[in-house]
């Protein structure tokens, strides 16, 4: 095991993740103001579910990185993609209050998400079925997105 790597592998959505909560650190604010579907999770909920969900991230991310004579370089750009409209997707759902705009960044986030995970299943099974939680809770996210863009307008 590749300890340095394992932990640049984890290290790298967690970062991303942690820089995008700071460009919307007013998401509580923001969120409670909203008017919220009954589904709606409590907001102290959001952040323990990302920090699993980007830890797992890390570690698919470092099951591929380590499949030596494999061709990833295919699989890291839809994972850079993936992780790049995550990234925007809090600032335009937060700071920018675009609610519109940020569901179709989710939706296409999903989709990356989605490709990002075949591909990896394909380098390495686990590696893919490590998505599965991200993918369910993109899911679950996406309809919460709408739901608060219909109940906002």
């Amino acid at each position: 095991m590749d300890i340095p790597k394992l932990i640049i592998s984890i290290a790298i959505p967690l970062v991303v993740g942690g820089i995008s909560g700071f460009f919307s650190r007013n998401a509580k604010e923001v969120f409670d103001k909203l008017v919220k579907p009954s589904f709606a999770p409590p907001p102290w909920l959001f952040g323990p579910v990302w920090t699993i969900l980007y830890f797992l991230m890390g570690v698919s991310l470092y099951r591929v990185l380590k499949k030596v004579g494999q061709d990833i370089k295919l699989p890291l750009i839809f994972f850079g993609i993936q992780l790049f409209l995550n990234f925007i997707w809090s600032p335009i759902f937060f700071v920018y209050e675009k609610r519109l705009l940020a569901l179709f960044v989710i939706l296409l986030l999903l989709v990356f998400a989605i490709i990002t995970a075949i591909k990896f299943y394909k380098i390495d099974h686990l590696s893919g079925l490590l998505f599965i939680p991200y993918l369910l809770w993109l899911s679950f996210a996406t309809i919460l997105n709408y739901s608060l863009y219909y109940l906002n307008r």
